[in-house]
């Protein structure tokens, strides 16, 4: 094998998405499309899905919210079905929160968020893991954020959720380690794209700012200046899955053009 082979993810890989019908979701699935994996992606919007499916007909898709344990067990249910087994697990499903002050938050958003973005990666590890300890080399990627190693005021149910996901990732990286299994987390920056557009303009009705002004402040605060795209985080993904990151486990990885502080 190549130094260029080494860096491409082997064909045939079963690979499970959630909320993969959008964003850096839908990136990531058409990434490992076009490396010849096969792909079920699941999300709640029934629409997204739709569109994705259209447009990548090799894909399969379910409706799933990762939060709810029987949809999760379903879901883990239809992917050995589908796809015999499972060799990547993705798990990419979260929400942003409420932004405001601590006080301000209401336990059920701040539950929410939670449930979602921790809880729901739970969920889906505990029945996804004897799929992947029975895979020849399992790989599991636990989407965080730049969140899970900065704090964020005024996002603090989503930062907690986010730091929570590396220290999931550590703990399963010593875990699974054994039986072959890598586990790793990406940590995106600014994404650019609508979730985060919303971000940046609740944000800046929060601290009584423009939209432009808020966005320049995030910049800013980016060592390269620029956001990044969904698919540098496909990018990354498909390295790790790759024989080139055979030997990568229990990283938090950032993409995010070095962001100094949020």
């Amino acid at each position: 094998m190549n130094m260029i082979e080494r860096m491409r993810p082997r064909q045939g890989l079963r690979v499970l998405i959630t909320a993969g019908a959008s964003g850096i979701g839908a990136a990531i699935a058409r990434a490992f499309l076009e490396a010849e994996a096969r792909v079920l992606i699941c999300d709640i919007d029934e629409h997204a899905l739709a569109g994705f499916a259209g447009q990548n007909p090799a894909v399969s898709t379910m409706i799933a919210d990762i939060s709810d344990e029987g949809e999760v067990d379903a879901l883990i249910a239809a992917t050995s079905e589908r796809l015999g087994g499972l060799d990547v697990l993705v798990n990419n499903a979260g929400i942003a929160g409420p932004t405001g002050a601590i006080e301000e938050l209401s336990v059920a958003d701040i539950r929410r968020t939670i449930d979602v973005d921790l809880m729901g990666q739970f969920l889906v590890l505990r029945r996804a893991a004897p799929l992947l300890r029975a895979s020849e080399a399992g790989v599991i990627l636990n989407i965080s954020s730049v969140a899970g190693r900065l704090g964020y005021a005024l996002r603090t149910p989503y930062s907690a959720a986010k730091w929570g996901i590396v220290g999931l990732t550590q703990s399963l990286a010593k875990e699974m380690g054994p039986d072959g299994i890598r586990v790793n987390a990406i940590l995106p920056g600014v994404v650019r794209g609508d979730r985060m557009e919303s971000v940046i303009r609740e944000r800046a009705a929060a601290a009584g700012l423009s939209y432009e002004d808020m966005e320049r402040q995030y910049l800013t605060n980016i060592s390269l200046r620029r956001m990044v795209e969904p698919e540098d985080i496909a990018a990354t993904a498909l390295f790790l899955a790759s024989p080139g990151g055979a030997n990568i486990s229990g990283q938090a990885i950032s993409v995010c053009g070095n962001v100094e502080t949020i």
